[in-house]
């Protein structure tokens, strides 16, 4: 799988490829029939796959000091879209001059010199251009000229409501993480490098690996029925804290994972922890004996919904 840099010109290996145009940051179902329109596309003309997404997400850029709201990292996407039958992802830089383009700039600009588009593949309620001016439907029109083809994947409904990366955030922002799986077909994963902390876990019992929640959303503060993805490549059953840590001064804002029945050196490895069910809102306890109580109960129900 290789990464593209949307300020470089496409190698040639990659021009005259399908375009998969989007956020796609989850890379939920939505965004999976996008891109599986254009893998199908491409093997039928015998061409590559790009999936193109965009960073730093456009939302961002306008609003910069708005709350955190990624559900993937660049390293995530690339992973799911290589599994997905793409041949590279292209990261397109979203910057002043690429919101100022007109969607006719953006076509010929982009698409066509710097990308080499043969096709283009969104989502029907795909917009681009300056000011969100032009639909996924002006593609095929603008870019004609070029030789570039347009289709749009249809929404994908779960319940009768369109599947999007906003119900999903909301969920995870309820505790929701069943409805979040669903739409994302998969758990939602915070992945990060395991970082030093107090090492109070260890003195009661519960040694925790901690992460930082950096630019990930972040979902309903509490505590959580997990897997992680260790560096052994095994999935490991345990239960979360994710929040400030009310208990204890100062706050800190981290993900804390107790594995069960792993022992080992942690610190440094980058290690996925999947949220799989939501068990209790974090809460201030008096004592450490009273929290050293309450997180083997929460292990016990942890135990319990994941079956380990």
């Amino acid at each position: 799988m290789t990464r593209l840099d949307s300020r470089q010109p496409v190698p040639e290996a990659f021009r005259g490829a399908i375009v998969a145009l989007g956020n796609f940051d989850g890379f939920h179902l939505g965004h999976q029939a996008v891109v599986g329109e254009a893998v199908r596309w491409a093997r039928d003309e015998g061409r590559p796959v790009l999936v193109a997404t965009f960073d730093p997400h456009p939302r961002r850029f306008f609003v910069p000091g708005s709350p955190w709201f990624r559900l993937t990292t660049l390293d995530q996407r690339e992973e799911l879209f290589g599994a997905a039958g793409a041949d590279a992802m292209l990261v397109i830089h979203f910057d002043a001059s690429l919101a100022a383009m007109t969607g006719p700039e953006w076509v010929e600009t982009m698409l066509h010199r710097q990308f080499g588009a043969a096709g283009v593949v969104t989502g029907a309620n795909f917009t681009f251009g300056k000011g969100r001016s032009e639909p996924a439907s002006a593609l095929a029109r603008l870019g004609e000229p070029f030789g570039i083809r347009a289709r749009t994947a249809p929404a994908v409904l779960d319940s009768g409501e369109q599947v999007s990366s906003t119900r999903i955030r909301a969920a995870l922002q309820a505790g929701d993480c069943e409805t979040a799986t669903r739409l994302l077909s998969r758990p939602f994963t915070i992945r990060g490098p395991v970082l030093h902390g107090d090492k109070l876990g260890r003195t009661i019992g519960f040694p925790t690996a901690n992460l930082a929640l950096d630019h990930y959303l972040r979902p309903r503060f509490g505590i959580y029925a997990v897997r992680g993805r260790l560096p052994d490549g095994q999935l490991h059953a345990g239960a979360a804290n994710l929040g400030v840590r009310p208990t204890f001064d100062p706050p800190k804002e981290l993900l804390e994972p107790y594995f069960f029945g792993w022992s080992g050196d942690l610190y440094g490895h980058e290690i996925d922890v999947e949220l799989h069910h939501f068990l209790r809102p974090e809460a201030k306890f008096d004592s450490l004996e009273a929290l050293t109580a309450q997180i083997a109960a929460d292990c016990d129900e942890a135990k319990r919904v994941l079956g380990a």
